[in-house]
């Protein structure tokens, strides 16, 4: 027989009645029927019931096991009384009367994480004993739904005939838009390599050496703030690459790739196949995010020429000044002073001063009125040329936020969401794309600097011409994805000329000097014929907790930093020994210093 199993804990069946068999695993959960013992055993591929009695000699080993000792089971398969048959599991039908037991891992003392039944404990403990944590079903599911997901995604971007290539862990810094990981250099003291933010360059420079259509499952380290969907060290991206391409060239080549990995690992949920192109400026105008969840109906609008010089002095008075507006978030079947107050709460939790409102209800006399203090002050035509707008009806609401759209545009596009959910508006059983284009190439910072907004090395929309006039008019080819209020994918056209290269980072205070010292390998290389290309990455961490339909990106990674970026459980990041920093001849500064 098989040194430690015949089988695994999900291989047997009513078949398989009468055979001798050998099994290892964890026990899952014991229970003790006065003389008759059942287990729970489990391994990787699932759970078998072992039986056993005290007419077998292994019971008073097995008497002594608890919960996670590790064990081996022989013994002979037997089939469940009908009445007990478990059709939950692939081995309901059968248990395994143990002869022999054999302990292979007891546990030391008390489980510091139960596994069976998942009960709740706090994240950190949870990730000091991630080992134990990842035994829980949910988690070992997530696992292997983020192991099939990126074999899908290799196996996807072969069959569309994209090349797997591999870039440097250990490269030189390149502004990304986040922090880099230094790492200093033993041969070369003063002198500090960086862990890659993105494959960036490299994948640039594969295209100029001629190879087309590139892709790899690669790894990326940014020293970020972590969020509930981002990790704060490193995480993984489908990165693409493409030749001879324009914009439209990537979105056809990537939406088969994406939507059939949606419709393969959705568990059954709609995957939209419409994925309309919103502008950013719409996107933000319409939805307060540049990462629109479409399955919320609700669309913002700007109602700023109802209220200029109106009877609603407050925003009137307001839209006497330059580059402010009025913003309406529809409600439909929100028409209810209960659900008005409890919006206007959420913005004043929000920071926001509060939002106004207007809802329409039935009169005493049968027909339909404005409600609430706005529409008292606007006049009941302007509060219908709103509703007319809009098109609202009879219980129905419109939250208003006023001044510069940065001040309040955040918090609206956060009311648009609690709106939908609350009014049961958004759906829950879609996945609904969108690409967000036309992003700004520039931006100017909070000290009044003009600086990139998003990836430094995309093709202005207009070229070397557009970069001539005011930098904050100037469109780069970049695009999201964005899926159900995440952003998925991230990429655009690459700036391949040198020449407008240089005009593009001078503009960003870069001047060339230090543009040829910083990225002198890709410039050279352009200089060398290099073709128009573009590409982009999908972020398979957040991709997963999508289809894992979980919140935190934490319960899809393996091993996650927690929310200060240490891993609990091997101690990092820890102290350098003293031989090594006199090795690479640092020096460690006090906190005071």
């Amino acid at each position: 027989m098989h040194a430690y199993r015949s089988h695994t804990c999900a291989a047997l069946s009513a078949a398989n009645a009468g055979e001798e068999v050998r099994l290892s695993g964890w026990v899952h959960r014991v229970r003790d029927h006065g003389g008759v013992l059942f287990i729970d055993l489990r391994d990787h591929y699932g759970i078998t019931q072992i039986l056993c009695d005290g007419d077998s000699p292994a019971f008073a080993a097995l008497e002594k096991v608890r919960a996670e000792w590790v064990i081996r089971i022989d013994g002979k398969v037997k089939l469940r009384d009908a009445s007990l048959i478990n059709a939950k599991i692939p081995t309901g039908e059968i248990e395994v009367y143990a002869r022999e037991v054999e302990v292979l891992g007891p546990v030391e003392g008390d489980l510091p994480v139960q596994v069976f039944g998942e009960p709740e404990y706090p994240e950190e403990t949870r990730l000091t004993y991630r080992f134990l944590d990842l035994r829980r079903d949910s988690l070992h599911q997530n696992m292997m739904l983020r192991s099939n997901v990126v074999r899908s995604l290799r196996n996807r971007m072969w069959d569309r005939g994209f090349t797997e290539f591999q870039t440097p862990i250990i490269t030189a810094s390149s502004p990304e838009g986040a922090r880099d990981f230094l790492v200093p250099s033993r041969l070369h003291p003063g002198k500090f390599y960086a862990l890659p933010q993105a494959p960036q360059q490299f994948k640039q420079l594969i295209m100029v050496a001629g190879f087309d259509r590139y892709f790899q499952i690669a790894p990326c380290f940014r020293d970020e703030d972590p969020r509930a969907d981002r990790s704060p060290t490193d995480f993984y991206q489908l990165d693409i690459e493409m030749s001879f391409v324009k914009q439209e060239d990537v979105f056809a080549a990537v939406q088969p790739v994406i939507q059939g990995l949606f419709e393969e690992f959705g568990k059954g949920k709609k995957v939209d196949p419409n994925w309309p192109l919103i502008a950013y400026r719409d996107a933000l105008k319409w939805y307060g995010s540049d990462k629109p969840d479409l399955r919320n109906p609700i669309k913002m609008a700007d109602v700023s020429e109802h209220f200029k010089d109106s009877g609603f002095a407050i925003f009137a008075k307001l839209l006497e000044n330059e580059g402010t507006e009025v913003r309406a978030i529809p409600a439909p079947t929100g028409g209810s002073r209960k659900f008005c107050d409890r919006m206007n709460a959420f913005a004043q939790a929000n920071g926001l001063p509060g939002m106004g409102y207007i809802f329409w209800r039935s009169a005493e006399d049968g027909s339909m009125e404005a409600a609430g203090p706005i529409a008292k002050a606007l006049g009941a035509e302007r509060t219908e040329a709103i509703r007319t707008q809009l098109n609202l009806a009879e219980g129905d609401a419109v939250f208003f936020l006023g001044g510069k759209a940065e001040q309040f545009e955040s918090v609206a596009g956060k009311a648009r969401n609690e709106i939908g959910r609350e009014l049961g508006l958004t759906e829950t059983d879609t996945f609904r794309f969108a690409w967000i284009v036309d992003f700004p190439m520039y931006e100017k910072t909070d000290e009044g600097k003009i600086d990139f907004s998003h990836n430094p090395f995309s093709m202005p929309q207009g070229g070397l011409e557009a970069l001539m006039g005011d930098p904050l008019k100037v469109y780069a080819y970049q695009y999201d994805l964005a899926c159900n209020g995440y952003e998925l994918v991230s990429g655009g056209i690459r700036n391949h000329r040198p020449d407008i290269m240089f005009k593009a980072f001078e503009l960003a205070g870069y001047p060339k000097e230090e543009v040829e010292k910083r990225f002198g390998g890709m410039v050279k290389a352009f200089r060398y014929g290099a073709p128009p290309h573009g590409g982009c990455a999908a972020g398979i961490d957040r991709i997963v907790m999508l289809l894992a339909d979980t919140a935190n990106i934490r319960e899809v990674i393996m091993f996650p930093m927690n929310q200060r970026a240490e891993d609990l459980m091997m101690g990092a990041p820890s102290e350098p020994m003293n031989e090594q920093l006199r090795e690479l001849r640092l020096r460690v500064l006090p906190k005071d210093a």
